[in-house]
């Protein structure tokens, strides 16, 4: 394969992947994806469902789960003769497309002529899919019912033609019609700006030279996968770690992972998973395959991500466990159970590759849901504000300080458009000093916000990460918990699940205040930099009594400096307190 046609086309089709992301954040009606930028968009091979390409804006989780998806509505459409020219094929059952119900699939075939040549695929979230909670995160919800409107595998488009009927049966089961009916438009339309794309290339390289490109891409993006795990030392490595609650029944939930590496082979094992959650936090074998990929995209971001990266991966995950939900088991937990299939992930492979592996993130999207109706036309409002947190500290950096999710890049709803649109006031929106863990790199640190109303409304969170934090690796610290409070009626209240809080009736003057956890930290605090300890306290990242108690510095000197403060250290006052506290420890 001449490498520079190689190169050119997989530019072209990064490029029409990318052009798909940017038309439908621009074009569509609701925040959640035109601010959040909450969708993805993939092409996929027709036969296979193996990713071909995908578009850089997306969210992670989409981008890979959307190759389970794709494959299954292969087979429905297969089973109902095959997929014809003009047709638009559209489902968001989460146990055939993974994530939650709000999350919905379109399907698009591309064809030559008369054959088949490739599927193009997208996501966008909807805002509201009816349920019992606005918005769709209910924390006590122990059926899929209550949470939304399913949509199984159906064609929206049949050879052109519009179901109309299937659009008025969705639109009457929703609170945001107008906004539903405006993403879905933009969500078609979209389509036609990667059928352009794909022609100019077909009209320049002709199909075998694209047919033959994509499957070189494929097996290189292999063939560097399998040299990267190569590397790993052959075992079986082990993580534990447990979500706090399901939102119905306050215990924990064990996820237990063991990873086997054999050559260039990684066999994911979630025996001892803990069994269906009553709550909502499950989610499908597809979606926790996903997310194993995802956190290996973190450890080896060099790999192009398409079907050829995942092929070394085998799975073994226990059936009606929470991590391969069935009908009809709640599955509105899905933004914060994916997290903790990266943490476990990251947990094993830090035993054998510490010099590659991160320290945990924050592990929680900790969704906050504010609705209601609008004072002058009585019309539902819903606002969505997903958290951003802290990333776990590694060997060669600290982490990264209030980023979204590894498998989002669903960025927190702007300030200035919340006030705009919604009945509410924020009070800050700020870094979490103290909340990423101590390590010679710390954890990032979280965010904190907080909002008054200015009318009648209902808050649902649901959120995780309070009674197991985001813990360090090679000696590192543990970041901070997760915090949810609320004040209501002059009274400071916490929801009794912690973090989740179904359908809390707020009135003018109520307030919400959250702050979401940082970052473990990596390796022993007692060997940070001194220069760097100064820098994070300068910065208001760290406070004074963790720099001496964690860091084990003697600060001979703070000037006052507008709100902070300017610190010089002792040097060799704090090289003796850390020799001191390491004799105790």
């Amino acid at each position: 394969m001449d490498p520079v046609t190689l190169a050119v086309v997989r530019g072209a089709l990064d490029q029409i992947a990318d052009e798909m992301d940017l038309h439908l954040i621009r074009a569509a009606i609701s925040p959640i994806i035109s601010e959040t930028n909450d969708c993805a968009h993939g092409l996929y091979d027709a036969h296979t469902g193996e990713t071909i390409a995908q578009g850089g804006y997306g969210l992670p989780q989409f981008l890979a789960n959307m190759q389970w998806t794709v494959q299954q509505v292969i087979a429905v459409a297969t089973a109902e003769g095959g997929f014809r020219d003009g047709d638009l094929w559209m489902v968001n059952d989460p146990y055939l497309s993974g994530t939650h119900l709000n999350d919905v699939v379109l399907v698009s075939p591309v064809f030559v002529g008369d054959r088949l040549f490739a599927l193009f695929a997208n996501t966008g979230h909807w805002m509201d899919m009816g349920g019992s909670v606005p918005g769709g995160w209910a924390p006590s919800a122990t059926e899929i019912h209550q949470e939304g409107i399913i949509i199984p595998p159906l064609k929206l488009y049949d050879q052109g033609r519009y179901n109309e009927a299937v659009v008025r049966l969705i639109v009457a089961n929703v609170r945001l019609p107008e906004q539903l009916k405006g993403d879905l438009a933009a969500m078609v339309n979209v389509f036609a700006i990667g059928r352009r794309g794909l022609e100019a290339l077909f009209a320049k390289y002709g199909e075998a030279t694209l047919r033959a490109c994509i499957a070189e891409l494929m097996d290189r993006s292999e063939q560097q996968m399998r040299s990267y795990i190569a590397e790993i030392p052959d075992g079986t490595y082990t993580a534990l770690d447990w979500f706090d609650n399901d939102g119905v029944d306050d215990a924990s939930l064990q996820v237990a992972l063991a990873i086997t590496v054999a050559g260039s082979d990684l066999h994911f094992d979630f025996t001892g998973t803990a069994p269906t959650a009553r709550g909502p936090m499950n989610i499908s074998d597809g979606t926790t395959k996903s997310m194993c990929l995802v956190a290996l995209k973190h450890i080896f971001p060099g790999v192009p991500v398409n079907g050829g990266a995942f092929r070394p991966t085998r799975f073994t995950i226990p059936d009606r466990s929470i991590l391969a939900a069935q009908y009809p088991s709640p599955v509105g937990g899905t933004t914060d159970v994916v997290q903790r299939v990266v943490d476990v992930v990251f947990a094993a492979l830090a035993q054998a590759i510490p010099e590659l592996v991160p320290a945990a993130p924050f592990g929680t999207t900790g969704v906050a849901t504010v609705s209601g109706r609008h004072a002058g036309n009585g019309g539902y409002y819903v606002a969505v504000y997903p958290y951003p947190g802290g990333y776990g500290g590694s060997r060669v950096s600290d982490g990264l300080v209030n980023g979204t999710p590894p498998g989002s890049m669903a960025k927190f709803m702007s300030v200035e458009m919340s006030e705009h649109r919604y009945p509410l006031r924020f009070d800050h929106y700020a870094i979490r000093d103290d909340s990423g863990g101590a390590g010679q790199h710390r954890g990032g640190c979280g965010s904190t916000y907080g909002f008054t109303m200015l009318g009648d409304c209902v808050v649902s969170i649901l959120g995780d990460r309070v009674d197991h934090r985001p813990q360090g690796i090679e000696g590192g610290g543990a970041a901070a918990a997760n915090d949810v409070r609320f004040r209501i009626a002059g009274q400071d209240w916490v929801p009794p699940m912690r973090s989740k809080a179904d359908r809390i009736t707020l009135k003018a003057g109520d307030q919400v205040r959250m702050a979401s956890p940082g970052g473990g930290g990596y390796g022993d605090p007692l060997d940070r930099d001194l220069d760097a300890v100064v820098r994070d306290l300068d910065a208001g990242l760290v406070t004074r009594q963790v720099a001496e108690d964690s860091y084990g510095v003697v600060i001979a000197r703070a000037v006052p400096l507008g709100d902070r403060h300017r610190h010089t250290l002792d040097p060799a006052a704090s090289a003796a307190r850390r020799s001191t506290m390491r004799v105790r420890a």
